[in-house]
């Protein structure tokens, strides 16, 4: 059925959307804020090697895996109640993080960092669905949501490098705390309250289910993107995907279930998760590749890396806006088709990379696939978020992001071994013979810059020329493989997508009307 238009958000509305922007900027550039800050934490902490892991992947492995579960806890409890306790938890462990004086501890706050997050995220993006109710301005809300989303996750490193260059490394952790008061300050009187009167009572066996089924896939993901195949991340994907049948199973026997399987068995719903996640694939997985090659093709600081890779955000900034006005004149999925195909032809033009190519080439192309991303990423949030009833949205939510977080989590083990098997087979005809540490060398360009240091001038510029083609080319490869799964995305949406939010629509305005708002004091 048609989607009947809700009434026009005001000024008050949209200063909540500004207010509630500011939990998921900084969330969102926790994920990166440490990439500068680690190597002073090791001197004041000394962690050990698995420690300082931990500490770099605590948050996020935290926030992946209660998302779902806050999701569901916000619908029944209250989405204003939910980010506001979540921006105190952020807050306080924030300060305690500044002031950790051992890893162990440290590792442990970066936890309760990590569980604030998952609070925020899904709230924010659920009080969108329940504050702006006409659809074009839903739109241009979901467009912010997701333009600051992304921002802070490459925000991340620049902010961390300019503040460690004046401040101790706790600087990094006392910036979230302005934020979280003005929050906490300002969201009892521009956010009312939402909640459904009728979500019955919380499974807590099914929050168990959820958390003991993302975190060890995501986990057992990235340690097999690091170090290639070992028997235990692999167990741990297993272990996860199994947890998981049995998470869908209770799901589908529960009178309230955590997550709707009927919603995400919507085209209108399922399958913007989908693109979401194939997005986000794609992003995460050449992050890691622009990263490294910023810094140890082009051999730039890590900051003035960090300064480079804010460039393609130009794109970011052109095509979102651009992406929302066309959704209003043409189908949806014809615009996500057309964004997934433009981010394609970046991923394209990026094959044509080599090591001594020119930076504003290698910029361009990133420039160009970014902004066909946040194309389909835009409207893929706000289709999702719009075809969610009012009263599930938490929920709804947490599911679009959990995707994205797996999806990401996939691109950087599926693109990060396409190119590592790349490498590793160029540097094996490419090495010079009679090299020491020739094993770490054919491993990573990491590894030859470090083996190379100690070798005479000669040798080690043929082993680092040999290095850098080896990467890039690489690189092209995996960029091949983004390409082509890009290409999919595109043709999934074209397929399968078209008229989903007109004729697909759950949430019509009669359930609205049984959503409980509670009027802010």
């Amino acid at each position: 059925m048609e989607n009947t238009p809700g009434p026009r958000a005001g000024r008050k509305e949209w200063s909540a959307l500004c207010v509630l922007m500011l939990p998921l900027l900084l969330v969102s550039m926790d994920v990166s804020v440490l990439y500068f800050a680690i190597p002073y934490i090791s001197q004041d902490l000394e962690p050990s090697a698995t420690q300082q892991l931990w500490i770099l992947d605590m948050y996020g492995f935290v926030l992946a895996g209660l998302l779902i579960t806050m999701g569901a806890i916000g619908d029944r409890i209250g989405r204003r109640a939910l980010v506001l306790g979540g921006a105190a938890v952020f807050g306080m462990a924030s300060v305690a993080a500044a002031y950790a004086h051992s890893a162990e501890l440290l590792i442990a706050i970066r936890a309760l960092l990590g569980l604030g997050g998952a609070a925020l995220m899904p709230s924010t993006l659920a009080l969108i669905r329940n504050l702006f109710r006409d659809e074009q301005q839903r739109a241009k809300a979901v467009t912010v949501w997701t333009a600051v989303m992304t921002a802070g996750i490459s925000l991340g490193p620049v902010v961390s490098g300019l503040l460690l260059e004046h401040f101790w490394w706790g600087s990094v952790f006392l910036i979230n705390l302005p934020a979280m008061v003005l929050l906490l300050a300002l969201v009892p009187f521009l956010v009312p309250e939402f909640k459904s009167p009728q979500q019955g009572r919380f499974d807590l066996p099914s929050a168990a289910l959820s958390l003991a089924a993302l975190l060890p896939v995501i986990y057992g993901i990235k340690e097999l993107a690091q170090h290639g195949y070992e028997p235990r991340p692999a167990l741990a994907v297993a272990s996860g995907l199994a947890l998981g049948l049995v998470f869908v199973h209770r799901q589908k026997r529960l009178a309230h279930p955590v997550i709707d399987l009927v919603l995400l068995g919507r085209r209108a719903f399922g399958g913007p998760v989908v693109a979401n996640l194939l997005a986000m694939f794609a992003t995460v997985g050449m992050a890691v590749f622009l990263t490294q090659y910023l810094q140890s093709v082009r051999g730039m600081s890590p900051f003035e890396a960090a300064l480079w890779s804010l460039v393609p955000a130009a794109g970011l900034a052109v095509m979102a806006p651009v992406a929302a006005v066309l959704a209003q004149r043409v189908d949806r999925a014809y615009v996500m088709g057309g964004g997934f195909l433009v981010s394609a032809c970046g991923f394209l033009w990026l094959t044509q990379v080599h090591a001594d190519t020119a930076l504003w080439v290698t910029l361009t192309g990133a420039s160009v696939y970014a902004g066909g991303l946040i194309a389909a990423m835009t409207l893929a949030n706000e289709l999702a978020i719009g075809a969610a009833p009012p009263e599930r949205a938490g929920s709804a939510a947490a599911v679009l992001e959990s995707g994205q977080e797996l999806g990401g989590a996939l691109g950087m083990a599926i693109l990060g071994s396409i190119g590592a098997a790349v490498y590793g087979r160029d540097m094996a005809d490419a090495l010079p013979t009679g090299v020491p540490h020739a094993d770490a060398v054919r491993e990573t360009l990491g590894g030859a810059t470090t083996v190379a240091a100690d070798l005479p001038s000669g040798t080690a510029e043929s082993v680092l020329s040999a290095a850098r083609d080896a990467f890039t080319h690489g690189m092209g490869f995996a960029a091949i493989g983004a390409a082509v799964v890009m290409a999919a995305a595109g043709l999934f949406c074209l397929v399968l997508l078209r008229g989903a939010g007109r004729t697909e629509h759950p949430a019509g305005s009669n359930v609205e009307a049984h959503i409980e708002a509670v009027p802010s004091r």
